[in-house]
């Protein structure tokens, strides 16, 4: 019996081979989108333009918490929300807005810093707060940073290998930076699920707020921690809790920067939308700031009109910002 040509088996690698390769590509290509969105699924957080033109950007909560702690600092430092804008630009440039243990080189954390070039230590990069407050400090040393192009100011910083890449991410990082200096109301919204493994409770929530915004920021606005109901308030670093148990009441800070020229709205709505970014991480289930209400899990997670019953949230009330978490 003659033999059987090998023929048809070369014939039937090739669509194997085909299959394979495509199924190694969707692979790569999801790797990537989770590189670039942060993981975790699909986007949990929306900011929309406060300038009614449309414009809007969807990112995740691990992408909201990094978000609002770079606009923390940047505020506290009394920059203005143009620095801010940049800031936010070059982390979504280098980073994704994740806080990344590797990089080109020995590159770390969010703007993707150097030990060897003198920005820090590994872990003091790794530290969102650290990386963002000593990105601040050379951007304020760039002359008339404000007046370049944000490509142009960022580059100046960061010394890229890919210096224009940065201006992709202007017009995210502007209606980000508007929502989370609290320039625009009510703007930012998350679905607020939470995580298994989060902080949870008042006590996170305000420890979460002094490594943000820091003591010596909320100290001087005289927050009190008034803990049950009728007990004699103390001191605080930055909230009170309600006789509930799971209630922060924060008095919104007066100004503190020298020069920052903030009014005391934008500040609220700051710490309204800072509380919002941080819903999951906190297992944040109510905020109530100037009329407005947001709720996790409800339908877009809207900012709707509505306040707590005590009156803190109404529109009238611009000095508190009510914080509920859901244990």
């Amino acid at each position: 019996m003659p033999e059987l040509s090998p023929t048809p088996k070369r014939r039937g690698r090739l669509p194997r081979f085909l299959a394979a390769f495509v199924v190694l590509c969707a692979v790569a290509g999801y790797l990537v989108v989770q590189y670039v969105t942060g993981g975790g699924g699909a986007p949990g957080c929306k900011v929309v333009s406060g300038k009614g033109d449309g414009m809007t950007y969807e990112f995740t909560p691990e992408q909201a918490v990094n978000a609002a702690t770079i606009t923390a600092v940047g505020t506290g430092r009394g920059m203005p929300e143009r620095a801010v804008t940049i800031a936010l630009a070059t982390a979504l440039q280098e980073s994704g807005l994740r806080n990344i243990e590797h990089g080109d080189r020995d590159s770390l954390g969010l703007f993707q810093q150097r030990p060897s070039q003198g920005w820090g230590k590994p872990e003091e990069i790794l530290d969102p707060t650290y990386s963002a407050d000593i990105f601040y400090a050379h951007l304020a040393k760039v002359t008339d940073y404000q007046d370049l192009p944000l490509t142009v100011a960022a580059q100046r910083v960061q010394r890229s290998g890919f210096p224009s890449a940065y201006a992709k991410h202007e017009q995210d990082a502007k209606i980000l930076a508007a929502a989370l200096t609290g320039q625009s109301a009510a703007t930012l919204t998350c679905e607020g699920r939470q995580t298994a493994t989060s902080a949870a409770g008042p006590e996170a929530v305000r420890s979460a707020l002094a490594r943000d915004f820091g003591r010596d920021a909320l100290e001087p606005a005289g927050a009190v921690v008034s803990g049950a109901a009728g007990s004699t308030p103390t001191p605080s670093a930055s909230a009170g809790s309600g006789g509930d148990g799971r209630t922060v009441t924060l008095s919104v800070p007066e100004e503190t920067a020298p020069g920052a020229g903030r009014s005391l709205r934008e500040r609220g709505w700051q710490l309204a939308h800072w509380a919002v970014a941080n819903a999951s991480a906190l297992h944040i289930d109510r905020v109530s700031y100037g009329g407005r209400q947001w709720a996790a899990g409800n339908t877009n997670s809207q900012w709707r009109p509505g306040g707590e019953a005590s009156g803190a949230g109404t529109a009238k009330d611009t000095r508190t910002v009510r914080i509920v978490t859901a244990q």
